[in-house]
């Protein structure tokens, strides 16, 4: 299936619903202004579901979500000093924590089939930020299917997407995050998008199949 206007495909539509509800938080700062260093308290209450739910749509099990979660507050307290107030905190978490994920990756790499996230687990970890109850049947079969689709990527691809997509990083930034070439994000990008796309596709062939099935 070919991706739609510039080449987002059908994950946009796919997350409109799920990622926008449950993973959307306020700005932390302004690109370039220097901002006050936070409390070490302060940052653990405001990003402490921020934390989860990212670890949790980069793969990690519920199971093991939370020792990713303590390392990355661990690494956070020891660095608190190097932050520089520039660059948005929520995005200088998210690169502690793609690290912290990678290295829970090695670790446990023999395990590597039980960081399939589980869909009935990832309705609770993103029970905080539930909507209204008139769109929380909506919001779950959105999770449910996005977490499905993601399920069928391989762990690069589904770390790209999830940094670009659901945590709305930019390109240069993911580079610098994962300390890649810019053009080699790009390209796998592009990739991650279309093995998303084909997924999708698969998944409405399911469902037209099973519904011209039914009387």
């Amino acid at each position: 299936m070919s991706t739609g206007p510039g080449g987002v495909g059908q994950f946009t539509g796919v997350t409109t619903s799920a990622a926008r509800l449950a993973l959307a938080t306020a700005a932390d700062g302004v690109q370039g202004r220097v901002c006050p260093r936070p409390s070490f308290d302060d940052l653990y209450e405001d990003h402490f579901d921020l934390v989860w739910r990212t670890a949790r749509r980069l793969g990690v099990p519920e199971s093991a979500a939370d020792d990713v979660v303590q390392d990355t507050f661990v690494v956070l307290h020891r660095r608190l000093g190097e932050y520089d107030g520039v660059t948005p905190m929520r995005r200088w978490l998210i690169g502690i924590l793609t690290r912290v994920v990678s290295d829970h990756r090695r670790r446990y790499r023999r395990k590597e089939s039980a960081n399939v996230p589980h869909p009935e687990d990832s309705e609770r970890a993103l029970a905080s930020s539930a909507p209204a109850p008139s769109a929380a049947a909506e919001q779950a079969e959105s999770v449910r299917l996005l977490d499905a689709l993601l399920a069928e990527l391989d762990e690069d691809q589904r770390e790209l997407l999830v940094l670009a997509q659901l945590e709305e990083l930019t390109v240069p930034e993911i580079a610098e995050l994962l300390g890649a070439n810019v053009n080699t994000v790009y390209a796998r990008l592009r990739s991650a998008r279309r093995e998303f796309d084909a997924a999708y596709a698969r998944h409405r062939a399911r469902v037209a199949s099973t519904e011209s099935r039914l009387p």
